[in-house]
């Protein structure tokens, strides 16, 4: 059902330098609503919620998370009624901002938690009350991150892109997309992660979803954690958008493509090296 929807995804030339060749791919492209990697960890899931005759999906995320949005419209276009579990229970009181203005104009129901009760968004007695509540209810995971997403970002690269970079780079929130880029590309690859969070426990979590060896994961990017950003960061963005007329987001992609260069400076890669960046979309993080 997601054929119908997929758009364009170029690949931008960036730049040259000492020696290393960076160029972009556009998943920010794919489609205006379903953003980014969002379209490929969801198109396989939502039709297996339809192939069996669910009549609604129930996800998780925060206030601003691209997941809930791009589900909301996901949901929409599949048919399904859809929930979002939304950290925050104080955010019931509040307008809404515009990622869950936009969810919920695409039909998406809120069930706002206390961040206390969403720690147990894992906990399979927790997901078993939550399907009570809503029944016949198809649960999807924080960002969307299941055995479906995985096999939906194997899509992300095509053979082509295989054959002509070396590095793929791409940010890393709950560890999908980086293991769909991993299981599909080869031991002459080195797939690099630049984490959106502090702590190495996404390097634990991607390795126990593939028995490949040939990436890496990196948090010396992340600018303290989640969602957490500087004034250098901010200049960084700016200056990149004038230059390459690309828009960045400070959560994901705007670390990610810090790091690459400041690694390219560091002369971390070898010349002749080429590097193809994935946009991974979530521009809506601009407004947060």
């Amino acid at each position: 059902m997601f054929d119908d929807l997929q758009q364009s995804m170029p690949i931008q030339h960036l730049t040259t330098q000492d020696g290393v060749s960076v160029s972009m791919k556009r998943l920010d492209l794919v489609h205006p609503q379903i953003s980014g990697n969002k379209f490929f960890k969801l198109k396989y899931t939502i039709q297996d919620a339809i192939k069996q005759n669910f009549s609604s999906i129930l996800t998780f995320g925060g206030a601003y998370s691209n997941h809930i949005l791009a589900t909301a419209y996901a949901a929409k276009h599949g048919g399904l009624k859809s929930i979002g579990v939304i950290r925050g229970e104080e955010l019931k009181y509040s307008p809404y901002n515009h990622t869950l203005a936009q969810a919920s104009e695409y039909g998406m129901q809120f069930h706002f938690v206390s961040r206390a009760e969403y720690k147990h968004r894992h906990d399979p007695v927790y997901l078993e009350h939550l399907q009570q509540i809503y029944p016949d209810t198809y649960v999807i995971p924080e960002g969307g991150t299941n055995a479906l997403a995985i096999q939906g970002c194997q899509d992300i690269l095509s053979a082509s892109d295989l054959a002509e970079y070396d590095v793929i780079c791409v940010a890393v929130g709950t560890g999908g997309t980086i293991t769909g880029l991993i299981e599909s590309s080869t031991p002459q690859h080195h797939i690099l992660g630049f984490s959106a969070l502090k702590g190495d426990f996404l390097t634990h979590d991607v390795a126990a979803l593939t028995s490949k060896t040939h990436w890496s994961i990196t948090d010396q990017y992340c600018f303290g954690g989640y969602a957490k950003s500087s004034n250098t960061l901010t200049a960084f963005i700016d200056a990149f958008e004038q230059r390459y007329h690309i828009p960045l987001e400070p959560i994901y992609t705007g670390k990610m493509m810090y790091g690459l260069f400041d690694l390219i400076k560091q002369s971390k890669f070898q010349s002749g090296i080429r590097v193809l960046a994935i946009h991974s979309g979530g521009l809506q993080g601009r407004t947060a």
